[in-house]
């Protein structure tokens, strides 16, 4: 059940703030400002929020960070899933976990991997037409590979579309293709059924090359940028258009040139999984982060951040004996649909998706999806969905808002603005909350444009992405913002150890006060939070196709 706060004040100007707030259980002088570190850290017991925050810092992150950039200099420039990049990445974070004296293990899967490298799509008859990627065709996620010139022959289609959305059958059906020719191109109309299955029949008709196209009704009308789920069995070029393109190819005596050059495959990767036992075994305090890059680029904000910053705060609790056990996950193959977190929640789960005792004793799960984002914002999870209510379909289980007041406790706390960003599942806790599990986190933005009222708060440059270089090989380790991974590394560090302590306010398991932790701070009276109409939900999606249902 979502919780929402009774009310808030918006305090939107930086100049004449009244300071810090002082929160119930001392949180503000618990907390030293810049700790600079290195006071014995690698031989005490980091068990109050002092001594852990003044241990986790930058250039323990910085250092985690460095090690990613040079494992994508020696591996192609990627630590892509699938990539010895990414298995390089796995090996540190598996030495420096087992190293620190947590219980490591790693969780191989199998996933599908695809990589393009180059295309090209152009009408060559009646006349002769360049189309550009991105703007007038996308190469659909697990394309094959080739390079075909042939008729087009429409399949199935309906022009003008039918009355409802998702009501074309186009190539849903083996018999739709009776009377294809082989060594054409099939055009295929979004609707019904997922485009792998689409594409798999058309394969299977002989056809060369696919384009998918969109229906036309609104909202379903502009470009079309399909996943076909998993690499074809028999593998062809296939790319998606818009309604108004499919509409001119459908025309008789039309060919095309397809060219797509992509490696698309099943490969293997896997989750690393890190365990530090606590004084009670059946309430486990799990926080995560996706270790893949995109093929694209070394991945340093995106998500060496997160990753970092969770080495290095598990690297100074290691000595500390908690309440509850606590359990850290650096996922794979996040950029290809969450799949790590999904195969590691779905391991947890009986044959119908039941949830085991082993699910059961996980009460909550923090995650860490970019944060260090160079024209950053200080984002939460809107566990409350004060500002965002959950998309359909996206539950938002009771104990999150819980979660997301540890966060702005510990913003609060330091003086530091921050706000919202919407439960979108777009990001690896997607399949702790699809299980019930109270999730929460922090993000500092992808692709999505900083806002004016944004930039006294923050500081950067307004009408910028919060991330200009997401996705891309600029993602280097000149691209993070040491202000804000430093204050989200410590961000990390509280929630995890005020959490592991006593989660009693998330999930009814009390444990003991961690000193300088607490959950005393009244919503209703948060200082920080930033309440404007304008404000940007946030998520980070890692794949830029179209997943509705993969093509339905």
């Amino acid at each position: 059940m979502s919780q929402t706060h009774p009310s808030r004040r918006s305090r939107i100007a930086v100049a004449g703030t009244a300071g810090v707030l002082a929160l119930a259980g001392s949180v503000v002088a618990a907390l030293p400002a810049g700790a600079a570190g290195g006071n014995g850290c690698d031989h005490r017991t980091n068990n109050t929020v002092a001594k852990l925050t003044d241990c986790v810092t930058l250039e323990g992150v910085m250092e985690h960070l460095e090690a990613f950039q040079g494992i994508a200099d020696a591996n192609g420039d990627t630590r892509a899933s699938g990539t010895p990049g990414y298995t390089a990445s796995a090996d540190h974070v598996e030495h420096r976990l087992e190293d620190a004296g947590w219980t490591v293990t790693r969780q191989p899967f199998e996933f599908p991997y695809f990589q393009q490298a180059s295309s090209a799509f152009a009408g060559v008859a009646p006349t002769a037409t360049p189309y550009v990627e991105g703007t007038d065709y996308a190469v659909a996620t697990y394309s094959g590979s080739g390079d075909v010139t042939a008729a087009v022959q429409a399949v199935d289609v309906t022009i003008p579309p039918v009355g409802e959305a998702n009501g074309n059958t186009s190539g849903c059906e083996a018999t739709d293709f009776t009377g294809f020719t082989a060594g054409n191109i099939a055009l295929l109309q979004r609707g019904t059924c997922a485009f792998g299955i689409k594409a798999q029949n058309a394969a299977a008709a002989g056809a060369a090359g696919v384009v998918l196209f969109n229906e036309g009704q609104p909202g379903r009308d502009a470009l079309l940028s399909p996943t076909l789920g998993a690499p074809l069995t028999t593998p062809i070029p296939v790319v998606g258009v818009s309604h108004a393109t499919g509409v001119e190819l459908s025309r008789a005596g039309t060919t095309v040139r397809i060219q797509v050059d992509a490696v698309s495959e099943i490969r293997e990767t896997e989750n690393v999984i890190a365990e530090l036992p606590g004084r009670t075994t059946d309430n486990v305090v799990m926080a995560g982060a996706h270790l893949d890059s995109v093929p694209e680029g070394p991945g340093i904000n995106d998500n060496g951040s997160g990753s970092a910053g969770l080495i290095e705060v598990a690297e100074n609790l290691s000595k500390v004996k908690p309440t509850n056990t606590i359990r850290f996950a650096w996922w794979g193959a996040e950029e290809l649909g969450l799949l790590g977190s999904n195969e590691y929640v779905a391991s947890l789960q009986g044959p119908e998706g039941e949830p085991t005792p082993e699910l059961e004793r996980i009460g909550l799960y923090l995650n860490f999806d970019m944060i260090g984002s160079p024209n950053f914002a200080r984002f939460i999870y809107d566990g409350d969905q004060s500002t965002f209510p959950a998309p359909a379909g996206v539950p938002v289980p009771e104990g999150s808002a819980q979660i997301e007041y540890v966060f702005e406790d510990f913003y609060e706390s330091r003086g530091l603005y921050y706000e919202g960003t919407e439960f979108s599942g777009r990001s690896d806790y997607q399949a702790f909350i699809g299980a019930g599990i109270p999730s929460g986190g922090l993000f500092t933005g992808a692709e999505v444009l900083k806002q004016d009222h944004q930039v006294p708060l923050y500081g950067g440059e307004a009408g910028v992405a919060y991330d200009p270089d997401y996705h891309q090989a600029g993602d280097d380790i000149g691209n993070v913002d040491e202000k804000a991974l430093d204050q989200n590394s410590d961000a990390v560090a509280y929630a995890v150890l005020t959490l592991a302590y006593d989660s009693a306010r998330v999930n009814g398991v009390s444990g003991r006060p961690v000193p300088g932790g607490t959950f005393e701070g009244d919503p209703a009276a948060r200082q920080y939070r930033v309440e404007r109409d304008e404000q940007a939900g946030g998520g980070g999606l890692h794949a830029d196709h179209d997943h509705g249902g993969v093509g339905v």
